[in-house]
């Protein structure tokens, strides 16, 4: 696995009117371990790497910068459908 490797965990409660936070963040192993969690415990991951540089840079808790909303609002929308009209909507909507 490569060393350069970076993998970021959002949460984002709608209900609670604040922004997406970082909850974990992690390169190389702990990278693989933030993923192999997601698989685990049904988590759709996304990839896009240029996005987990940014957000990567970013400690546990704090929520995202703006130049990272509109990469965020693309993941969101694509959980969303997923959640509501299942894997083929989500992926028509692009990654």
């Amino acid at each position: 696995m490569p060393e350069d490797k970076t993998a970021v965990a959002l949460r984002y409660d709608p209900g609670a009117g604040e922004l997406p936070c970082v909850t974990a963040r992690g390169r190389g192993l702990i990278a693989e371990q933030i993923l192999e969690l997601a698989a685990e415990h049904g988590i759709p991951v996304r990839r896009n790497p240029d996005l987990a540089q940014l957000l990567a840079r970013l400690a546990p808790g704090t929520a995202i910068p703006a130049e990272a909303f509109a990469a965020v609002a693309a993941i969101l929308a694509a959980l969303y459908r997923l959640d509501t009209e299942g894997p083929a909507a989500a992926s028509a909507g692009g990654e």
